[in-house]
């Protein structure tokens, strides 16, 4: 099971990588949107829409790479002052616990926009891109990422390990 936990976690950092990627191009379009809009006074009409509607996948494709690196805010002062203690491993428990079932209900509700997306045909109003290509990275990121967190999860609990060593 660690070795899925490693594996699942260079799968967080190419998920990450792929984000970083859609942002430069975010970058690089709007970039050339502006120079077309002031330097040359012919807009782009697909910046706006294009980059809005990139946000979104790019918003949660980097959730479990932070999930790996442990670079959520937590309030850790109980963890810290149990740490070493049987104490340690309930708190934490119960914090991955609740991000377990906060993933579970985004991981339900995006799958199933991507399913009602696809099956309406909806499509962005200007670039007239079907909706539901931005909503499967989307759904795919948040379902990997409580895959990751149940993984995770299960081996804080497992015998092998006894949840203290992070």
């Amino acid at each position: 099971m660690k070795d899925l936990e490693q594996f699942l976690g260079r799968l967080a950092r190419w998920l990450a990588y792929a984000g970083a990627a859609v942002v430069f191009v975010q970058v690089v379009w709007t970039s050339y949107g502006v120079m077309m809009r002031y330097a040359f006074n012919s807009p782009d009409a697909y910046v706006t829409e294009a980059t809005a509607l990139l946000l979104f996948p790019v918003a949660f494709l980097g959730l479990a790479y932070a999930m790996k690196e442990d670079a959520y805010p937590r309030v850790s002062f109980l963890l810290d002052a149990t740490k070493g203690r049987p104490v340690y491993q309930w708190i934490r428990g119960g914090t991955d616990l609740v991000v377990i079932i906060v993933g579970l209900y985004f991981s339900f509700a995006s799958v199933n926009a991507t399913v009602k997306a696809f099956h309406s045909e909806a499509a962005s109003e200007i670039l007239l891109w079907p909706r539901f290509y931005f909503w499967i990275p989307s759904a795919l990121a948040i379902s990997f990422f409580t895959l990751y967190a149940l993984v995770r999860f299960y081996l804080l609990w497992s015998p092998a390990t006894d949840g203290s060593e992070e």
